[in-house]
Parts: structure tokens; sequence; C-alpha cells
């Protein structure tokens, strides 16, 4: 879709921070979003964006979000659109606030995930569920998620083939970047040639996430996947990118070229619709080698793709494979936008609306 020179006005929460970072970063050049308010804590609040934060993103601050005076969370917010990388303690609240006052929240945090009234979306995986909008009547707003970085690139893998074959259990083992965990972690000695093999309440996320994400309305309420699943979670010395060492049962037989055709074939509504921060292909299979890796795959795709290698058999329903996914990319502020499209252009966001040509 073509959409004309206005762009929308958004906020975003949390402006400071590693994922507040990557929002302002992506939505530097976006063709239908505009960053007209930067919002983070009371110690940054009146200052200008650039000497509140310590830039760390990827290229050069976007000079003119730079010369923004930076609000703190609980000023009136203008833009009806709002980004959100509040950390999940303040997150909940701050939110409801918002949505209460008639924004659209397209939130990277955990705290609304698991609301039954809140589409927690993966774009290409779950468009669907944005019928969950219609249950939030207690405010003119609308509030919508992304899940943890981890289930987004274990549901991109699982969604094909579950379409094709069916699935009846999934075991996931997941190498988690440094980060996930934020700029404290990046910082920290404690993961130099380490490996933490507990990443307190990731593995809870993971199971719960992926079976609402991979859920089916029945009668106008979300049924979660009726499915076996078994994480477990671990950070390791690696910036950015999760890898996830994946076990999965199918209902059906198949064979590694069924598997591969299914993940090579696999779009859905976002590339359809071609919004600005969809992936094409989504998934980026890697058919031989030790692939992938975070060092050598993770930016194709602009950082939006999972891929998929190390596929193998140990009979025709059972099946190992590794993914990857950028976790601060299409595991966090991409993601949200990606999500804030697709919501946009199929008109489900209250109150706003791209003018098509």
């Amino acid at each position: 879709m073509d959409v004309n020179d206005e762009r929308l006005p958004v906020a975003v929460l949390g402006a400071t921070g590693a994922v507040g970072q990557r929002f302002v970063a992506l939505l530097a050049d976006h063709p239908w979003f505009e960053v007209r308010e930067v919002i983070a804590s009371a110690r940054s609040a009146g200052k200008r964006y650039r000497d509140a934060c310590e830039w760390l993103a990827p290229g050069a601050l976007p000079a003119r979000v730079g010369e923004l005076t930076v609000r703190a969370l609980g000023d009136p917010v203008e833009s009806r659109l709002v980004f959100s990388a509040l950390d999940a303690s303040v997150a909940r609240d701050a939110e409801e606030a918002l949505a209460r006052a008639g924004k659209v929240v397209c939130s990277n945090a955990s705290s609304w995930r698991m609301d039954p009234r809140v589409p927690l979306l993966v774009p290409e995986v779950n468009p669907s569920h944005l019928a969950l909008l219609e249950a939030q009547t207690d405010w003119p707003g609308a509030l919508l998620t992304n899940p943890n970085c981890s289930t987004i690139g274990l549901t991109l893998a699982l969604k094909p083939l579950q379409d094709a074959f069916g699935l009846e259990s999934v075991s996931v083992v997941s190498l988690q970047a440094m980060s996930g965990a934020g700029t404290p972690t990046l910082r920290t000695l404690d993961m130099l040639a380490n490996v933490v093999p507990l990443i307190p309440g990731e593995e809870e996320k993971l199971e719960a996430e992926t079976l609402k994400i991979l859920g089916e309305f029945d009668e106008d309420a979300l049924q979660p996947a009726d499915l076996r699943l078994w994480a477990q979670c671990n950070r390791v010395p690696v910036v950015d990118g999760h890898t996830l060492c994946v076990t999965v049962q199918l209902e059906d037989e198949a064979t590694e070229e069924d598997l591969l055709d299914v993940w090579r074939s696999f779009s859905s509504a976002p590339q359809e619709l071609e919004l600005p921060t969809a992936p094409d292909p989504v998934v980026v299979v890697h058919a031989e080698g030790p692939a992938p890796q975070p060092r050598l795959h993770l930016d194709a795709g602009g950082g939006m793709a999972v891929h998929v290698g190390r596929v193998k058999s140990r009979d025709p329903r059972t099946w190992q494979f590794t993914t990857l996914s950028h976790n601060t990319l299409r595991g966090a502020a991409g993601g949200s936008i990606l999500v804030a499209e697709l919501a946009l252009a199929l008109g489900r966001l209250p109150g706003l609306r791209l003018s098509v040509e």
C-alpha cells in the first residue's frame, strides 16, 4: 500500500534505554511515523534527548530527535500513537493510563501480554488476534503487545510447521544474547567467557506466550494451542541474536524437503500488505553447514527475518533445528513497529488511519 507524505506523530516511552533507542533509530526515516515526543524518567526530563541518553544504537543519533526535550513519565502525551519500551515494573499502570486517555499503545513490555483482552502479536503468525481489540471496552484507546524476544523467533519458525503438519510437542533450549538483559549486562564482566543457565521468568514467558500466539478463536474467545511445550533458557556471551535449539513432534510425517519448502514459502499479511518493516522472506533457510550464526547472519532482512538451519530428523515426525533471530530488532522495537503497521493498515486502531493514495 502507498501512503501520502503526511506522517503520524508518535511518542516513545522509555526513550533513553536500549530498546527505546532502537525505536528512535528505526523510526527516524519511517515512511508512516515520525517521533515527536520522547519520554523517560524524571532524571532525564527537561534535557535535550542527545544529552539525556548515552547513544548505543547502531548509527548516529537522529539529529532532529536529538534536539527534542525529554518529558517525564506521567506528563501529558499529545501523540495518539505511543511506542512503549518501559520496564515491566512501571509499564502496566503507565500504559493503562495512556489507553484511558485515548492513546494507542504498542508495548514491548510484558505487563499486558497475557491479559485476555490484549492481542499478543507476531504479525505473520496471528494477525487475526487483532480482533481482541474489540474486547477493550474499559478505555477509548487501545493496548497491543509484542511477545518476549525469544518467543518471536520460536513462533515464526513453528507457525509454518503448525499449518502444514500440525504440532504435538515442542522442546526448546535458548542461547540468549546479553543485550536482551539491558545495558548493564552488556557492561558486566559476569558474562565474559561464561554461560548463565537461568534467566528468571524467561522460561515461563516463552511457554505461555507461545501457546497464546499459536492459539485460535473459539466462540469469540482465544483458546491457547493444544501443545506440549518445554523451555530451558540460557544467557550467553553474544551481544545480539537469540539462538534456539528446537525439537518438534509433528502430527503428520514429513521429509526434510517438506520442512524446507514450507519455511521458504511462508508469508502472511505483512508481506501481502507490503508493510514497511516486513521482511521478505520471513524465514531464511540455511540448508547446509554450521548455520545460522549471530556474527554471520543476524542482519539479513534488516534484522526482521528468522533464520533456520541444522535441520535433522529422528523419525518422520520428530525433527530438530536451530533458529536465530535479532532480539532487539525483530524481538523488540522492530517487532512492535510491525505490529503498529499491521493494525494501522487493517484499520484496527481507534482514531488513527493512513491516507492511501
